[in-house]
């Protein structure tokens, strides 16, 4: 059996159970069949779906799988930044709660070694859903091993041929990297080894200020570490709009971190233990010491070693594999979904790629995945929530429109939750209450986007979700006052005229 490039590591009884339940000592591949209805390269959330989806309908399936089942969103991403960052929050729940009116002793500090054992906890007991064995037990022919194509419809892993009608590539993506001169040299960690460690250190450089580098940024500053966040665009969160991710901005310098955006990097030197980076910001150079350097610029398609080439499917590493809108690819017989093959790498699309995949290969579906409304959500406190379209992207695309915004400051049970930095944003089509876009600024933002992407794939309008009730009081209201605006529009002076002059004659 291969060996797996990436470890659980400290190798604990929680990641000795997930490497037993995710990537086995031991395995025995199987007998391949004469012929698969469905080969699934890549056993990630994409690759799951697809294979477990496929065999509940009867299809005879085999997933194939060279490193750990449940891919990136188990092992090194969703689940286990989401267990730090909840025990984040508790800490800066502790050290703000004298606002509340709670007095906690002083010397509060966080058991590090205790927060990452926690984590390893839940995701080893999450683990078994991804499994092996699981899988096994639903009818898949599960191989672990290196999947390669050697003809358009035939892969090879661990020897044996897999001879196919469909496939589906599933092979994720992995974490980017940096030509910075010296970082190599000094090492770095990225969300795929970070989350091995078990004591803080106490100082970070986060470079990259997307999601992952603000989440993890935040979270390493709620634990006590000092923190520079390091970012080459002018804001975090490039893609968000400014006013959005300055909130989010306001609020992790408030728990400490050092934000440097415009910031070019020179390279990095060691000094024994000691990681120092040259930084240069509007012409003024500096140096940072820090004990660890944290990669956090986002994710590369995993395209390496498949040899696509055998199966004339078209690729390029830095995009992935080329699908049309019904994801397969330049090969008739093969599928490509979840972060191999789109621009969007979150764990939630590549559930519904998958979908389209068993649709479109096993039953001649048409389905298209341009037509999917996808929402995100990056995890800081407050999260930043969006869905549909931003502002200058409706203008970009011709769209006129007007938005309607309603600050939490004004929302009462924000005000009573002290969760106040924040807002819903809602984008009507002009003349229009077709909601073409939203974006939500708070605590729970990635709850409460969910009304707003229903409303966009039903059709329904921002009027109409005015005349929702909604529990009082609920931050989720923010929506129902967001309505209210848009209602407010209507009055027109000529209507507002109408009206007094009727209630005048009626009286």
């Amino acid at each position: 059996m291969p060996s797996h490039a990436l470890k659980h590591e400290p190798l604990d009884a929680y990641n000795l159970a997930l490497t037993e339940n995710l990537h086995p000592t031991g395995w025995v591949n199987p007998t391949p069949a004469d012929r698969y209805n469905m080969v699934v390269i890549g056993a990630g959330t994409a690759g799951l779906v697809t294979a477990a989806g496929a065999a509940i309908l009867g299809a005879k399936v085999a997933l194939v799988e060279r490193d750990y089942m449940g891919g990136d969103c188990l092992n090194f991403g969703c689940v286990p930044s989401k267990a730090l960052i909840r025990s984040a929050r508790a800490a800066a729940a502790v050290r703000d709660a004298g606002r509340f009116g709670v007095e906690v002793p002083p010397g509060m500090r966080v058991n590090f070694a205790a927060v990452m054992e926690r984590m390893r906890k839940l995701r080893a007991e999450l683990s078994p859903t991804d499994s092996a064995n699981r899988f096994r037990g639903l009818g898949v022919d599960v191989f672990i091993g290196d999947g390669r194509f050697v003809a358009p419809d035939v892969v090879e892993v661990d020897g044996k041929r897999l001879k196919f009608k469909k496939a589906a590539i599933t092979t994720g993506a992995r974490a980017a990297s940096l030509p910075i001169p010296g970082l190599a040299e000094a090492g770095y960690l990225t969300n795929e080894t970070v989350f091995s460690l078990t004591e803080l250190p106490s100082r970070i450089a986060v470079i990259g200020a997307g999601p992952i580098g603000c989440e993890l940024a935040q979270t390493f500053a709620r634990f006590g570490a000092q923190v520079f966040l390091l970012e080459v665009a002018p804001q975090i969160l490039i893609r968000e709009d400014r006013d959005a991710a300055e909130r989010v901005e306001r609020a992790i310098v408030r728990d400490g971190v050092e934000i440097i955006t415009g910031c070019k990097i020179h390279g990095v030197g060691l000094r024994g233990n000691e990681k120092t980076l040259a930084i240069e910001r509007d012409g003024v150079r500096r140096e940072i010491d820090v004990d660890l350097i944290l990669i956090g610029v986002g994710r590369v398609p995993t395209v390496e070693g498949l040899n696509l080439e055998a199966a004339m499917i078209e690729y390029d590493k830095q995009n992935g594999v080329k699908v049309d809108d019904h994801l397969r690819t330049t090969n008739p017989l093969v599928y490509a979904g979840g972060d191999v093959a789109s621009p969007y790498k979150f764990t939630h699309l590549s559930d519904a790629h998958a979908r389209i995949i068993i649709r479109n290969a096993l039953f001649f579906g048409r389905q298209r995945a341009s037509q999917l409304i996808i929402p995100w959500c990056t995890y800081t406190d407050p999260e930043i929530a969006h869905v549909g379209l931003y502002e200058a992207e409706a203008k970009q695309r011709g769209i006129s429109v007007a938005t309607y915004t309603q600050e939490l400051k004004e929302v009462d049970r924000a005000v009573l939750d002290g969760e106040t930095e924040g807002f819903v944003k809602v984008l009507v089509k002009d003349g229009s209450d077709k909601i073409v876009g939203a974006t939500i600024v708070a605590s729970h933002a990635g709850e409460i986007i969910s009304e707003l992407t229903t409303a966009i794939k039903a059709g329904v309008g921002l009027g109409t979700l005015g005349d929702v009730i909604h529990p009082y009081p609920t931050q989720a209201d923010a929506i129902r006052r967001a309505a209210g605006l848009y209602t407010r529009t209507r009055l027109t002076p000529f209507v507002a005229g109408l009206m007094k002059r009727w209630f005048a004659f009626t009286r």
